[in-house]
Order: C-alpha cells, then structure tokens, then sequence
C-alpha cells in the first residue's frame, strides 16, 4: 500500500519520523515533489482565498499526490508541545483537504496533540496502528525506530548546523555527515528566522537559503539551537507565549541578540498569519531599541516577486558587510 506525505507544512520537521514509522510498517512512503509554479497555482486555486501561502502550498502537494497512492497522511496537529498550541489551521487542515478536494482518495487522518505531554505521541502512533489494523506489537517496534531516526535527525540539525535539506538526498534517506556542505563564510552570522516550513521551501523562500550560503553567510535557525537556549531566551518575554512556533523564534532571537551572537536577522513570515505578524512586531521593536542590530522582514505569499525580494537581499548584506568592515578596522586607540 502507498502512503503519500506532502513535501510541506510539517514535512521539514517531522519527516523522518514519519517516513521510518511508515517503512518499518511495510508500507510504500511516496513523497510529492519539490513546490513549482504548478504546485503552488494548483494550491492557489483550490484552497480558500483567505489561507496563508503554507496551507495554499499544502493543497497543492495533496493535489498532485492524490492520484498516486492508495492514501494520504495528513494529521490533525493541535499541539507539538506541552502547554501550547499551533495555528487552528493545523487543526482543521484535513477537514479543509476534504472540502476542497472532493475526489481525493482516502485521507489518513490522526490527531497530534502533546498539550497535556509528550507521552501523546505514542497515542497517535497506536490510533494510526488502529485504523491500518496493524497489532500493538508491529506499531511499537515501528514507533521506537521512528523515534531514534528523528532523534538523529535533530541532533543532526544542531551539531552540524545544517538544514533539512543539507540532511536529505535526493531519494530522502539520511547523508553520510562527511557529505555534509562545508561552509566556507566570511564571517557575518545571520540569524535566519521563521517557520521551518516557510524558510526551507526552496520556491516559496524564493531560494534564500542557497543565496545566504552563496554570499558566505554564517546562518543560524532554530532549528540549529538548542532547546535549553532556546528557553533561556524565551524567559524575556513578559509572559508565556500560547504559540509554540512563535515562541520558539522569540526564544532564538532573544537568546543570540543579549549574547551578541549575530550580526543581523531575517525574519520570514507569510502575508495574513496572525501569529506572525505579532511575533514580527515584537521582534522588530526590540531588535532596533535594544539591540541595535540590522534586521529584514521579509513578507511571502503567492505574488510576491523575485527582483524586489532580491534587492531588499543584497541591500541588507551591503549593510551587513559595511558594519562589519567598520568594526574591523576601528583603531584600538580611539
């Protein structure tokens, strides 16, 4: 039996989980392509008009998958962190799949929800294993695997400062860590900010990460830091944030801008989302006030245009590299 998984959304965080759990189950992982020009008008033309460019991109993976498996996995995420929750599209994303896609083929559809602890997680796996009517035995084995491989994963992310993509070949099986990108930089360190789904969709991001690396920027996202930085950050908010993705760039940015870690942040986030508009806020107002280090915002959505995204690029690494000539060459006697 074939499993499709969309190439989006949660793909960029959860896929080897998912992919290991699957295959250990004896199933058939088959993925959609990389988001196009065609993925994305196909998503566009389906979806509501008022979703966010990640939920348009979702339904034009699923459009593409649907007539090549025998089902697709599309779980109903409510939370993927205790005490906090995601965006209620997460939530009634197979409810708007089945809407929107009348002829779909079966949706295999679960509730993720770690609100009350991440002990839930094996929940969802056995309800998974319920409606495959696999036995408890076959699903723990494949859970346990799948929860080394996304345990390598991550440590993965963090120890070699890389990205999905830098992680996955071509067939989407994990790299030898000597084949790894080595990164030869110029010493600038930008701290690149927004959700995973968002900044690591190579069209969507409109190739930003392969021009960061291109001008030898030293790049750090979230997903390369530490949780327990991540939390010392987090406590300069002034109260607990309700999002965990929200919280989570708060968290980074806070914790490497108080230890002059970074020379600037970019921060990614799509046109019409709630959450990032104020966490954008937030995070503009203190970078500029209290911090005094360079920052982009960088808005996306179906009609955004590359030349214009290019050039607020390049103007900012000018800025970037002229402060940092600056403070290379200031004489130590004043």
């Amino acid at each position: 039996m074939r499993i499709g998984i969309p190439r989006a959304l949660f793909y960029y965080q959860y896929f080897p989980f998912w992919k290991t759990l699957f295959e250990v189950l004896r199933f058939e992982v088959v993925l959609s392509p990389p988001t196009n020009k065609e993925i994305l008008e196909q998503g566009t033309k389906l979806c509501v008009d008022d979703a966010c460019l990640p939920i348009k991109v979702y339904h034009g993976h699923i459009a593409v998958l649907k007539d090549k498996v025998d089902m697709i996995f599309v779980p109903r995420v409510i939370s993927i962190e205790p005490r906090k929750y995601i965006c209620p599209k997460f939530l009634g994303l197979p409810d708007m799949i089945r809407n929107s896609i009348p002829d779909i083929s079966r949706v295999l559809d679960t509730e993720l929800n770690l609100y009350k602890g991440k002990y839930n997680m094996l929940n969802h796996v056995l309800n998974l294993g319920k409606i495959l009517k696999i036995n408890r035995s076959r699903i723990l084995l494949a859970y346990y695997k799948a929860i080394k491989a996304q345990m390598k994963f991550e440590d993965l992310l963090i120890k070699k400062l890389a990205t999905p993509q830098e992680l996955f070949d071509k067939k989407q099986n994990f790299i030898l860590e000597s084949q790894l990108l080595k990164k030869h930089t110029n010493n600038i360190k930008v701290l690149l900010l927004g959700h995973n789904y968002n900044i690591y969709d190579d069209y969507i991001s409109m190739g930003l990460i392969r021009k960061l690396r291109k001008n030898k920027i030293d790049l750090i996202t979230t997903e390369m830091v530490e949780k327990k930085y991540i939390t010392i950050g987090s406590k300069q908010l002034s109260k607990d944030m309700f999002w965990t993705l929200g919280e989570k760039t708060l968290g980074t940015a806070f914790y490497y801008l108080e230890n002059s870690k970074v020379d600037g942040v970019i921060h990614v986030a799509s046109f019409g989302c709630g959450p990032d508009s104020l966490v954008g806020e937030i995070l503009e107002k203190k970078t500029k006030k209290q911090y005094k280090v360079p920052i982009l915002y960088l808005n996306l959505d179906e009609h955004a245009g590359e030349s214009g995204f290019n050039t607020r690029i390049e103007a900012f690494l000018d800025v970037l590299e002229g402060r940092k000539y600056l403070e290379d060459n200031l004489s130590a006697h004043g």
